[in-house]
């Protein structure tokens, strides 16, 4: 087992120990986020401490340990859970390592951060959320576009009525990584391991979006296509493997205040690497995001309709007053990776008790919710009716 020195604590502020299942991006993501918590949230709520790392390599946990920082690594999500050190466990495995860990690390007392999709299925994620509840442990689902600054200011606007009425919400979330018949076989095209395709994988964080900016939806109607539903194995390309998961999907939704909506998912859009847009239509005005362009937000308002100059306005987020800009450079644009950052500090903060994860993030509940649309996708695309959306067990989080 390899060694490392553990981070102090900064600021006079406590230390928590941090525990990460998964060394892939995701863990990466998060290994690199927490180190910066503290440089751009001074002084933190609370001094990520990075105690361990686990994966099923111990090979690659022990490079990940050194390469990340963590005091000392583990082969088994079990000894993770079990380590004395972790207070908070945070779940980037795989989607099918995604239920059992975190229950067991909820029951053993430890909070619990847990990367989208929740689970593979509603029922599944339904047992997390029951967990995270029993034991009285803080929790979240990891929707990280959720602290895009541009989403963060467009859920202001809409809060503060500058839209009106919300009519019409469209999203769609394109990527071309399935394009090439030749990918090979991998977890994510494994219906037992990873739940869904692209209906989960990206599917998942428009319906969230969906959620977050305008409301529950209360019916939707799906379509589902695999286009390549046979792919070569990694280990020998001559040799193939039948794929039960989607390709991309397409749903009509019907939200509880009237407004409509179109989510569209694909990783067989060529030409598309990560190309994440939506668009909220009202009856005072409009606004338009674009993960290609994560630094602007396009807004029209009814009122500017008489200017010569009327017409969608491009804003800057990273301007001062703007969501978390102080935090950083303003005026300059932030990346990617600095939502981990937002995200994770408004883990801490909750955990300190300086405020709750909902709204602004998103809780296990959320996840679950998600799940249950993600479901009725399917439940839809396979009898080809409208499907009603009901939650079982659940509170309101909006």
């Amino acid at each position: 087992m390899a060694m490392a020195t553990e981070a102090k604590p900064d600021a006079g502020t406590r230390a928590i120990g941090i525990g990460i299942l998964g060394y892939g991006n995701m863990g990466r993501a998060h290994s690199m986020a927490f180190r910066r918590l503290p440089q751009a949230f001074w002084p933190p709520p609370l001094t990520p401490s990075l105690v361990a790392i686990a994966g099923r390599s111990a090979d690659r946990a022990s490079d990940a340990a050194a390469r990340l920082g963590f005091a000392t690594w583990h082969e088994r999500w079990e000894d993770l859970v079990a380590d004395e050190r972790v207070e908070l466990f945070d779940n980037t495995g795989p989607n099918h390592l995604h239920a059992e860990p975190c229950i067991a690390a909820a029951r053993a007392g430890k909070h619990v951060l847990c990367e989208k999709p929740l689970a593979r299925n509603a029922a599944e994620a339904l047992r997390m959320l029951e967990a995270v509840r029993s034991a009285g442990v803080t929790h979240m689902c990891g929707f990280n576009y959720r602290f895009l600054p541009a989403i963060r200011l467009a859920k202001q606007v809409i809060e503060e009525g500058r839209l009106g009425r919300i009519l019409q919400f469209r999203a769609r979330y394109l990527q071309s990584s399935l394009a090439d018949p030749a990918f090979p076989f991998r977890w994510r095209l494994d219906r037992d391991l990873a739940g869904s395709g692209v209906l989960g994988d990206l599917g998942s964080h428009i319906i969230d979006l969906a959620r977050f900016l305008v409301g529950e939806p209360v019916s939707i109607m799906g379509r589902m296509a695999t286009f390549f539903d046979r792919r070569p194995l990694e280990e020998d390309p001559t040799r193939f493997e039948r794929v039960r998961t989607d390709d991309a999907f397409q749903a009509l939704v019907e939200f509880s205040g009237g407004a409509t909506g179109v989510l569209e998912a694909s990783k067989v859009s060529l030409g598309s690497q990560n190309r994440l847009e939506l668009e909220v239509n009202g009856s005072e005005g409009s606004l338009r995001y674009s993960l290609e362009k994560m630094n602007e937000l396009q807004v029209y308002l009814r009122e500017d309709e008489k200017s010569s100059l009327a017409g969608f306005r491009q804003v800057d987020v990273t301007n001062t007053g703007h969501p978390f800009a102080t935090r950083w450079w303003p005026r300059h644009p932030l990346g990617w990776d600095q939502t981990f950052v937002h995200e994770l500090a408004h883990m801490l903060d909750a955990i300190a008790g300086n405020g709750a994860i909902a709204p602004y993030g998103a809780t296990f509940e959320d996840g679950y919710r998600a799940a249950m649309i993600c479901d009725a996708i399917a439940a839809s695309a396979q009898s080809g009716s409208r499907v009603r959306i009901e939650y079982a067990g659940a509170e309101g989080t909006r």
